[in-house]
């Protein structure tokens, strides 16, 4: 345990964030005529609730600090630099909660429908494991190859 980094604590933080507010309210239905996922009326849905596809696909983003800190503990030997694929699964996850959250929220009419405490939540987790797995790769420093070969 003594080879996990702040950094690394800190994006297994946001990943154990972002992971467990799929399960809190995201949405928040303010007219009793709206629809989201196939309901309607006025209510709340998680993240898991209202999104069929997009719920694993931010699970398994979740997870990747953990791989990472699986990584370091084992000290495995990559091609790339630690943290680097974990950089950039969190940055698609931060795009894409920003793309669901502000430019096209999920139900119909999409005016009628509010951002409720539990996506703030997972976005906070998503800049958090980008900060750590950013940090982390930092850390590691690139072997420089010859000239002309990939």
């Amino acid at each position: 345990m003594k080879r996990l980094t702040v950094n690394e604590l800190v994006a297994m933080f946001g990943g154990l964030l972002l992971g467990a507010c799929l399960f809190a309210d995201w949405y928040s239905v303010v007219s009793p005529l709206a629809t989201l996922a196939e309901r309607t009326g006025i209510g709340t849905y998680s993240g898991w609730e209202a999104h069929s596809l997009l719920r694993w696909v931010l699970l398994v983003m979740a997870i990747a600090p953990f791989i990472l800190a699986y990584i370091v503990l084992r000290d495995h030997q990559l091609t790339w630099a630690r943290g680097e694929l974990t950089a950039v699964l969190s940055i698609v996850a931060l795009g894409m909660l920003l793309y669901i959250g502000v430019i096209d929220r999920p139900g119909e009419p999409a005016g009628q429908i509010e951002l409720a405490w539990g996506w703030y939540v997972a976005l906070l987790g998503s800049i958090l494991m980008l900060a750590g797995a950013a940090l982390r790769t930092g850390e590691t420093a690139r072997r420089r190859k010859p000239p002309g070969t990939l």
